[in-house]
């Protein structure tokens, strides 16, 4: 039986990292390459991460400008506020590890 999904892959630098009590959101430098005119350029994504449990663990044990890689389910809600429908699109984090750390830390 087929199986449909929607599924992430993120091979990035930490920005920021904001534990919570029960949840702790990464955020995680993507870079691609896009044309502009003629010429190639590297252009930045940003992707916010929402790590709960284990991952959450994980990413507190992370730093800065550690090359991370997330692997996690998208998952699309909505809210109200101010009487108006919020769309979101949440990228939760399934498993997380560090590929690198960051040697820049200023120690």
């Amino acid at each position: 039986m087929p199986r449909n999904c929607a599924d992430f892959h993120i091979i990035g630098q930490i920005g920021s990292i904001h534990p919570h009590e029960k949840v702790t959101y990464v955020n995680v430098a993507a870079n691609y390459n896009r044309k502009v005119d003629d010429e190639w350029v590297e252009h930045t994504r940003w992707n916010r991460v929402t790590c709960f449990g284990r991952q959450a663990e994980k990413a507190q044990k992370a730093g800065v400008g550690d090359m991370v890689r997330i692997t996690g389910d998208v998952e699309q809600s909505s809210y109200e506020k101010n009487g108006e429908t919020v769309y979101t699109t949440d990228l939760k984090a399934n498993d997380f590890s560090i590929l690198a750390r960051n040697d820049a830390k200023g120690e």
